[in-house]
């Protein structure tokens, strides 16, 4: 029997995200973020969330894997992205297929 091979897309529908909208765990400061040239969370995120509208980086943390990879491609993270795990019982919950 063979497993068939699953988008990226296939597979992050298949995660469940419990959103909290008093708290964001993750806020990215956008005037610091223009700046940036390479702008490399759009490229490496991989649940897609960073995002380039009218020139400015646009940031939805809906849907956040809670990876990081924001945080390590990021050349000024420190100063940009504030992130904090998701309070209890929210954020990303991986659910298998």
């Amino acid at each position: 029997m063979a497993v068939a091979k699953m988008s990226v897309e296939q597979l992050l529908g298949v995660d469940k995200f419990l959103v909290d909208d008093d708290v964001a765990h993750i806020k990215v400061d956008k005037e610091l973020c223009r700046a940036c040239s390479p702008k490399p969370c759009t490229y490496a995120c991989p649940a897609g969330l960073y995002t380039i509208k009218d020139g400015e980086i646009s940031f939805d943390y809906a849907g956040c894997l809670e990876c990081g990879t924001c945080r390590v491609v990021c050349p000024n993270a420190d100063k940009v992205i504030t992130w904090a795990y998701p309070r209890g019982g929210f954020g990303v919950q991986f659910r298998y297929g």
